[in-house]
């Protein structure tokens, strides 16, 4: 706030406004390093009324031309003088001025340039339709208004309203558009029409292409992109459907033809909704492993048992359709943030727990002690660290022949991944300086492009089960998957999930198939946002196949509904798995198609030639997927000791720990818990900041607790700074927050320390709202009772860069009565610079009415 300089000897200064040399200026901690403008010096006049007429002179020089004020007794007022012209906004508005020529008598070398001016031209040449001041073009710049033939696009004026999201409809806020006019009927093309549904009545577009991307796509295919989808096809089942088996028979302990089912159902349904074209879906080690913790659930409760595959894959199929059913809700109210929900520490700790426990688990049937673990009792129910004891006591009883083919087959998968960066001492290759170990594939491909093609995992298999077969390993203790069928008889069994009889299976799975939707969203939103839409580097691939993650958790959700009814494994996007599709020719989802069609052949048609597969082998394979899952991990631990993240890093311990310690239950509830409330804490925390004026500017200003001693403090100003909008989630604490700047100047100190801000500095107080976006009705209330607080004080309110008139923002502060307990509309201005600006009119009318006796009217 500005000061009132010394005016004549016996006249009095107000007692609210203090002078550079005060004394009590010079003791606050809050002295600007250099001094504002607001009380730069003035020169004291002969008389009260000359000194008073003077500083109001100077303070309104500086102004526009045309403006002064009225100083009456009811105030001081801005006016127009006589001499203002007004500005008119109309396209055929001209801008004229006189021109003073030079005198053709007195030509010299500077003006003899001017001999050829044409007089009766504006700019000096002949038959110019140019303006007076500079030439311009013949046809000025148009401006068309938003209702228009131009197709600017634009809001849809009626959709503006005080609903959720700006809408004029709740409804429409929480569902969009789409969903709204479409599936709920909103809109009724009246004045409630929504702006989607506006903007496709004009231009003729409607929704079915969008929601439904199949007939995007299938329009634009080529028999050109057949070959590569079938090769991709074709080496994706090669590597996945021993996968499945390995997933549903080893983590999900569930029958092995379930894991087929995931690839016969699901891929499909992604290939009509999914909106990323070469994303493959199917099941993961971790979504297996979760649906393999509930069915050990329900057979440590007594409903089930081991051996009933029936009621094992029922189970599964309740878990599948659950995390379907979650997913798909979740689409339809437009939830697609939910994958940042979870921190990068708990996903981390969690998926490297998860491989860790995968691996401790399949090293029993890779040992060849499966059998005597159940003699042993609640082994294979337990801990990872259980596991590893009964492993080490009991690995005299281990069998060799199990062992060598299983390890041996983790081995050779292992080599045909890595190979190691030296050969001879020497590198193999500049490139590979930086790495100890690089991907034999991606070696040899830039050469041999055809290597991409090479189905090691499956080469592994066939050979595995031929060898079984020809040698009769099986007859020497080797454990093979045998008859693989459907538990009921059918092929493809269909059994709804959400039957009153799998009640009690709801309730026990709700947790986890809420996480496995999450883990499986997420994977396949990162899946999605590195693979993009499929246009390809030279727009070569699809094209308008845009990216959305709403779209994304319906078409998930429903691909797993219908997975759940044929009790499959969960199946969601995966990054290896959909690199594998892009790198082998796959660019539309008719790879995922014909994935669907030759699973259903294999289900039909090939499961006896699964017989000699020896369950090592599977799980070798599954052991080659835990270590991807744990690989990762070291680079994330030495990343976050760079940064001293050493919070993150705790929570990825702590989680890990747990995981390993005690059960996958406790590790999941631990990190979804603390990973909300991390959530929780964020949102609620109130993010205000005191602002300081950056010195040598008029209108700059910053936040003054990053840079406290650099910035100047306005004398009698409070200027608050709200960067965020304010909803019930971090309007709880506002109070004490602003509490905090107006005894301590910042909201970093102890509530327990004296007043060190002097309360005269907190007489006017200016909300810098630009950040305010958003206010729901407990924010209003809140904001209106902090309003009413200082107005009882005296405290004067201003709230500057409040959005439009028309805002809803706006229009809660006027019917929370905001507006009015202010001051009115004129405390709502543009910017913190008029803000201390009306501070100071209202101070020097205050004081010159309180005080007549030094010109006061």
């Amino acid at each position: 706030m500005s000061s009132i300089p010394p005016a004549t000897p016996g006249a009095r200064r107000p007692s609210n406004l203090l002078s550079p040399t005060s004394s009590v200026y010079r003791d606050t901690s809050y002295a600007p390093l250099n001094p504002s403008r607001l009380w730069q010096s003035h020169e004291p006049g002969d008389s009260p009324e000359d000194d008073r007429m003077g500083r109001l002179k100077n303070h309104f020089q500086s102004g526009s031309p045309g403006t002064a004020v009225n100083i009456d007794e009811d105030g001081i007022h801005p006016r127009i003088t006589d001499n203002a012209t007004p500005v008119e906004d109309s396209a055929d508005t001209r801008i004229e001025s006189a021109l003073d020529e030079p005198s053709h008598h007195n030509l010299d070398a500077h003006t003899e340039l001017l001999s050829n001016y044409n007089r009766s031209a504006g700019c000096g040449v002949k038959n110019c339709n140019h303006g007076t001041l500079s030439p311009r073009p013949s046809t000025q710049r148009s401006t068309i208004s938003f209702d228009s033939q131009y197709k600017f696009g634009g809001r849809y004026e009626g959709a503006i309203g005080d609903g959720i999201g700006g809408s004029s409809s709740n409804t429409h806020g929480v569902f969009g558009d789409a969903v709204a006019d479409g599936m709920l009927g909103g809109g009724n093309g009246g004045k409630r029409m929504s702006t989607t549904q506006w903007l496709a009545k004009r231009h003729g577009v409607r929704y079915l292409l969008y929601y439904i991307p199949f007939f995007k796509w299938i329009s634009q295919y080529k028999w050109s992109y057949l070959q590569g989808d079938v090769i991709a096809a074709l080496t994706m089942a090669s590597f996945y459907i021993p996968m499945s088996l390995s997933y549903a028979s080893n983590l999900g302990h569930i029958p092995p033809i379930n894991g087929l089912y995931a690839f016969v159902f699901n891929p499909f349904v992604y290939g009509l909704l999914g909106s990323c074209p070469q994303m493959v879906v199917g099941p993961e080690a971790a979504g297996s492993l979760l649906v393999g913790s509930v069915v050990r659930g329900s057979v440590d409760s007594g409903f089930s048992g081991d051996d009933d595959d029936i009621m094992n894959a029922r189970i599964a199929g309740v878990v599948t359709g659950m995390a379907g059913a979650i997913i798909f809700v979740a689409g339809l109210t437009r939830l697609g943030f939910l994958d940042s929900v979870l921190s990068r520490p708990f996903l981390r700790g969690f998926i490297s727990a998860i491989g860790f426990v995968i691996l401790a688990d399949q090293l029993i049937p890779e040992m060849g002690l499966a059998q005597r673990a159940k003699e042993v009792g609640q082994v294979s129910h337990g801990s990872s660290v259980e596991k590893l004891v009964f492993l080490v006591t009991n690995v005299r009883y281990a069998h060799g022949l199990t062992c060598g083919v299983a390890f041996g087959s983790f081995a050779i998968i292992m080599v045909c991944r890595y190979v190691q960066r030296v050969r001879g001492g020497q590198p193999v290759d500049k490139q590979l300086t930086d790495v100890d170990y690089r991907e034999l594939k991606k070696r040899l491909q830039p050469r041999f492009p055809s290597v991409a093609y090479i189905p090691d995992r499956f080469v592994v298999v066939v050979l595995s089960a031929v060898l079984t077969w020809k040698f009769g390993w099986h007859k020497q203790g080797l454990e093979i998957l045998g008859n693989v069928e459907s538990s009921t008889g059918s092929p493809f069994p269909f059994r709804w999930p959400f039957i009153p009889s799998h009640m009690r299976h709801v309730r026990e799975a709700m947790s986890t198939s809420f996480l496995i939707a999450l883990l499986g969203f997420f994977e396949s939103s990162v899946a999605a946002k590195s693979l993009g839409g499929g246009e390809g580097k030279h727009g070569e691939g699809l094209q308008g196949m845009s990216l959305s993650a709403n779209r994304e958790l319906v078409a998930l959700g429903v691909a797993n509904l219908v997975g759940g009814c044929f009790m499959a494994l969960p199946a969601f996007g995966g990054y290896g798995r959909s690199k594998v599709n892009a790198s082998t020719g796959g660019r539309t989802p008719m790879s995922s198609i014909i994935l669907s069609l030759i699973t259903v052949i294999c289900v039909l048609f090939l499961l006896p030639y699964f017989y000699y597969l020896p369950k090592g082998v599977l799980s070798a394979m599954v052991s080659v997927v835990a270590y991807s899952l744990i690989e990762e991990c070291p680079h994330d631990i030495k990343f976050f000791i760079q940064i001293r993240g050493f919070s993150e890093l705790a929570l990825m311990f702590l989680i890990f720990a747990a995981t390993i310690f005690y059960s996958l239950t406790l590790g999941v509830a631990l990190g979804v818990g603390l990973s909300l409330l991390q959530v929780i804490r964020h949102a609620t925390k109130p993010r205000i900041q005191i602002l300081g004026k950056v010195p040598g500017t008029s209108d700059q200003f910053e936040n003054a607790e990053d840079n406290p001693q650099g910035l100047e403090f306005i004398e009698g100003c409070l200027i608050v700074k709200v960067p965020e909008p304010l909803t019930f989630a971090n309007t709880g604490d506002l109070k004490n927050r602003l509490r905090r700047l107006e005894l301590y100047g910042t909201t970093a100190a102890h509530p327990a320390l004296p007043r060190v801000r002097a309360e005269e500095h907190n007489r006017n107080v200016i909300f810098d709202v630009h950040g305010v976006t958003g206010l729901d009705g407990s924010g209003t209330q809140v904001l209106a009772e902090i309003v009413d607080n200082y107005v009882d004080r005296g405290v004067r309110v201003f709230f500057c860069r409040v959005p439009s008139l028309r805002s809803s923002v706006y229009k809660k502060f006027e019917r929370s009565g905001i507006v009015t307990k202010c001051g009115g509309p004129g405390h709502f201005v543009k910017s913190v610079d008029e803000a201390l600006t009306m501070t100071e009119l209202e101070s020097l009318e205050l004081y010159y009415r309180d005080h007549p006796e030094e010109g006061g009217a």
